[in-house]
């Protein structure tokens, strides 16, 4: 009950008139979750039931599916009015995210899988739980469910969770916060006013900072979680290691990947029903996902882009062509594909409005001409924040990961930690808050 009023007020601290909302959402999702779980044991085999039992079974069934789709309507309504009403540029705190885990939850115990959920409070702690309340990760009822009834708090949890939740406040505000200037400053110049080199500087800083500001948020979000005694699951694994888009998104925002590949690949047939179904089948879980993070063309372009590269990549795959490569260049070849590609699809993400987004892609690639551009500008920049781009590029790489386990728990490295956590707050209180880039997705 602690954790409970805890989350509703740090959620009203953040957007309390949504607020009713979210404590609505929780209230009525737990009754939907009550009456589609209502199947009480296992039936005896048919042969063993008596006619009467079967019709009552089947009755219920047919009740269950109806709260099921009343329940998967009302939810998905609720965000489709939110995204793409009068306020969809500016979403309720999180609706997002607790949204699909009202629904994976849902679908769960309509499916059998779980076990409905008879405390209230359990139920809504695990809706509003303030870890990953705003911005994920996108946890599974079950990963979550043996915690919210006897998770353990010790001395040693909290320490290693404060390790971990400082490391996410590093990330995110030496790294997003500072490399994300550069992208600022080329808007503020102007599109049409920068050179080749730098437009890819500046999509290279945008793709750091992007990564870096999630990734930091969704540690401090398991380190806060490993505080109360809860184990929230990871969500990202350095995807810009990846040799390919495909594997670019099984590393990145994984919880959410996770999401569309059990509710709406899977359920679609996957790849088990041929090459063409497949290509439909990735096309609708891209299409919803690019409306789900809103509702601006853009992020169709965006979508659709990686749908393409992905359809591309398997059937590059199943032809062999890279085959005859060597493991080393092939290895090479596919990097430098990755890491000059997302860029180009992290500016159609960041970019909404169209004409702008041509300029940009324009100048990128220098088939627009441009006007008054500094053709220097890009050496500046490498000036002010190459250092920067360094780091994050060193940072993208798993050496991060093994520094910070090989250091954590030295004393060294626990000092190492406490001196970046009050940097962090110093900078924090000098330069103000900078939210989190999916804070109102």
């Amino acid at each position: 009950m602690t954790l409970l009023s805890g989350s509703l007020v740090f959620y009203a601290l953040g957007e309390a008139r949504y607020l009713p909302l979210l404590m609505l959402s929780i209230l009525v999702n737990y009754f939907f979750g009550l009456h589609i779980g209502r199947r009480g044991a296992r039936p005896e085999s048919a042969e063993r039931q008596t006619e009467r039992e079967q019709q009552n079974r089947l009755k219920l069934n047919r009740k269950r599916r109806v709260w099921f789709l009343g329940a998967i309507f009302l939810n998905v309504g609720v965000l489709a009015a939110f995204k793409y009403g009068k306020g969809g540029d500016y979403l309720p705190l999180g609706i997002s995210f607790y949204t699909f885990q009202v629904l994976s939850y849902l679908i769960n115990v309509y499916r059998g899988r779980y076990r409905r959920e008879m405390s209230f409070v359990n139920f809504a702690v695990y809706i509003s739980m303030f870890p990953k309340l705003l911005s994920g990760p996108i946890a599974e009822y079950e990963e979550v469910r043996d915690e919210l009834g006897a998770r353990k708090f010790t001395a040693g949890g909290i320490q290693e969770g404060l390790k971990v939740f400082t490391l996410g406040l590093v990330v995110k505000v030496l790294l997003a916060d500072r490399i994300g200037l550069l992208w600022q400053e080329v808007q503020v110049t102007g599109f049409e006013s920068i050179s080749t080199p730098l437009a890819w500087l500046a999509a290279i800083a945008y793709s750091l900072k992007i990564y870096f500001d999630f990734y930091g948020y969704s540690l401090m979000s398991m380190g806060l979680g490993r505080m109360l005694g809860f184990s929230l699951p990871e969500n990202f694994r350095n995807p810009y290691m990846a040799g390919s888009v495909r594997e670019f998104y099984r590393r990145w925002h994984m919880t959410l990947s996770r999401w569309f590949r059990e509710y709406v690949y899977i359920p679609l047939g996957g790849n088990r029903k041929g090459e063409l179904r497949t290509v439909l089948n990735l096309l609708a879980v891209w299409f919803l996902t690019s409306i789900w993070h809103g509702s601006t063309g853009n992020f169709l372009i965006w979508g659709m882009l990686l749908w393409l590269a992905i359809v591309i990549e398997k059937q590059l795959d199943a032809l062999g062509i890279f085959s005859r490569l060597g493991k080393v260049p092939k290895t090479v070849l596919s990097h430098l594909y990755v890491w000059a590609f997302i860029p180009v699809t992290w500016v159609c993400f960041a970019i909404t409005d169209i004409g702008q987004l041509q300029i940009f892609l324009g100048r990128m690639f220098h088939t627009m001409p441009g006007i008054r551009v500094s053709a220097g500008d890009w050496r500046n920049a490498l000036v002010n924040y190459g250092f920067l781009l360094a780091a994050g590029a060193l940072a993208c790489t798993p050496w991060l990961q093994k520094l910070f386990r090989r250091i954590k728990d030295s004393w060294i490295g626990m000092l190492l930690l406490a001196v970046l956590f009050w940097v962090c707050v110093w900078r924090l209180e000098m330069e103000g808050q900078n939210p989190f880039m999916y804070l109102h997705f």
